[in-house]
């Protein structure tokens, strides 16, 4: 058979057929990719007629459990900047407002200052497709801020002339008076993970997992949290109901009417 005389049911046939020797399910996955692209080279580039895998379901890979810390290790992570200069200043605002908040590593590298009420503790953030929500954050928080934002953090570090308008209005700056990227602020939250030997458990999307998790194991509702996050769906933010037994135990105990013997069996 030619690669043209391929259809959508030969497609379907191999891929049952990778499944069936025991291979695991992302490995299935990059096979699909890989004939999908070859067939819509064959259309876009070589003038095939129909492209086989068109409408097909590539093989659907299990979704993972967010990584959460613990309590315990958030306050080691939190622990882990020493010292009231600039930059430990700055770098205790960019830990204490990504579990405070759940912000996104991009959203948080692009905070201005404009976007923060100190007074209300609220920040404005800007996700996914240029959405607009605000986020609220606490004085553990707060305090970070006014630290970073008084006399000794931010200005110190604030150059005599902006180079740019955007360095400017923008929350967290380098040594060189600089908008910090994303990659940036990564680095800090790894030194902070370095020290207090949490390396390779922490990222800033890990934090992110922390402060949903911890906040449905301290009974927020799942819509305030998805409103938090900017989740567009509530089923992105239910994963994050299946990290802590615990957590399933106390709703499974609040609303089964026989789960605390409210009711006796006949």
């Amino acid at each position: 058979m030619s690669l043209a005389e391929a259809g959508p049911r030969l497609v379907e046939d191999y891929l049952a057929f990778l499944a069936a020797c025991g291979r695991r399910a992302s490995s299935n996955a990059r096979a699909y990719a890989a004939i999908r692209g070859l067939h819509r080279f064959c259309v876009d580039e070589r003038g095939a007629a129909v492209d086989p895998t068109e409408g097909l379901s590539g093989p659907r890979l299990p979704q993972p459990i967010p990584k959460a810390l613990s309590e315990a290790d958030v306050d080691l992570l939190l622990s882990a900047v020493a010292g009231d200069d600039a930059k430990a200043r700055r770098d205790r605002v960019i830990l204490e407002l990504l579990y405070a908040t759940g912000m996104r590593i991009s959203e948080l590298a692009a905070l201005r200052l404009s976007d923060l009420d100190l007074d209300r503790q609220m920040a404005l953030v800007f996700g996914k497709g240029s959405k607009e929500r605000v986020v609220p954050f606490g004085r553990h928080a707060r305090a970070a801020l006014d630290a970073w934002l008084g006399p000794g953090g931010r200005p110190a570090m604030a150059p005599e002339r902006w180079a740019r308008r955007a360095d400017e209005e923008s929350l967290l700056i380098s040594s060189r008076g600089r908008r910090m990227s994303r990659q940036t602020v990564w680095v800090v939250v790894r030194a902070a993970a370095t020290k207090v030997h949490l390396e390779g458990r922490v990222t800033p999307h890990v934090l992110r997992h922390s402060c949903a998790t911890h906040l449905l194991e301290h009974g927020a509702d799942i819509r305030v949290v998805q409103e938090l996050l900017g989740h567009a769906a509530i089923t992105t933010t239910q994963v994050y109901t299946r990290v802590s037994s615990e957590f399933l135990r106390r709703e499974y105990e609040a609303a089964h009417p026989r789960a605390r013997g409210r009711f006796p069996a006949k």
